[in-house]
């Protein structure tokens, strides 16, 4: 296959070699699998790898976390079973083999709705100390569950080289940290000096590897983060306000705050919304609609 070969190209290329090996038996699903591949390969390009072939097991499951929040399980599913194929016909699977299913977050994230800050206060407190600062630092910084696994000083390492318009941040101060987000996208996000004071006093001596979800995270905080404190703050809501809308929540209300802080700061919606996408880690303005 060309090393720069159109997404179109790079996708019938590999159709052709499934359809071929009799791994795509119907007309049909060819059709689906090369559009799917087709969406692959763009990504591909957008991330300066080598094209389709170019893909590992690990960097895929990376596109399929990224493309979590963007479309619906089936679809999802489409593209990981044409992954699959490709894989398995080009020896980075074997035959039999099959990829880790990836959980679509469309419909939680329309389905979540926002937490106000007295709210994600009341949360926090029916919380032990560990899970009650990730929560704090969640709803200031519009973190994933996964990422507060992943938090790091801004001088330990370099975020991934994105856009990043001068609104970003704007009104609001704290220290720079970096994470790591869907499809391994490392990014600086802001949070506040008191929670920068505190956060600081849970440092490790010494990162530790932690696995949540199957994946494993070198953490450098004692914090809760992952999984363990999605539940907790799922548990704690339910208590506390006698209803739960799941972590994810928070998101929807960092969102919404710092549209109405930039717009209040005189910047138009397109602007607000390209810079909310920025400062959530996902670089599509039509899902931080979503959000709103």
């Amino acid at each position: 296959m060309p090393k720069f070969a159109k997404a179109k190209t790079q996708a019938e290329n590999v159709v052709k070699g499934l359809t071929k090996a009799r791994i795509i038996k119907s007309y049909g699903t060819a059709r689906n699998y090369e559009q799917a591949l087709k969406t692959v390969a763009k990504w591909t390009k957008e991330n300066k790898l080598n094209g389709l072939q170019s893909l590992t097991p690990d960097v895929a499951r990376y596109y399929l976390e990224y493309r979590a929040e963007a479309v619906g399980q089936k679809a999802l599913d489409m593209e990981r079973q044409a992954i699959q194929s490709m894989m398995q016909l080009n020896g980075k699977l074997p035959p039999k083999a099959t990829m880790y299913r990836v959980k679509s977050e469309l419909d939680e994230i329309k389905r979540s709705r926002a937490y106000t800050s007295e709210q994600a206060q009341a949360v926090s407190e029916h919380q032990s100390e560990t899970h009650q600062l990730s929560t704090q630092i969640a709803y200031a910084a519009g973190l994933r569950a996964h990422e507060l696994l992943t938090l790091a000083r801004a001088e330990e390492r370099s975020p991934d080289n994105r856009p990043a318009l001068h609104s970003k941040w704007a009104g609001r101060e704290g220290q720079l940290y970096t994470v790591q987000g869907k499809g391994g996208l490392i990014r600086h996000v802001l949070i506040p000096n008191d929670l920068v004071v505190e956060l600081e006093k849970r440092r490790f001596n010494y990162p530790v590897t932690v696995r949540d979800r199957r994946i494993n995270y070198l953490q450098r905080y004692d914090i809760g983060a992952g999984k363990r404190w999605s539940d907790s703050f799922s548990k704690a809501s339910k208590r506390a306000l006698f209803f739960s809308t799941g972590a994810h929540g928070l998101r929807h209300s960092y969102a919404q705050e710092r549209m109405s802080e930039l717009i209040a700061l005189g910047f138009r919606r397109a602007v607000a919304l390209e810079t909310v996408s920025q400062e959530m880690g996902h670089f599509r303005p039509e899902i931080t609609e979503v959000y709103l």
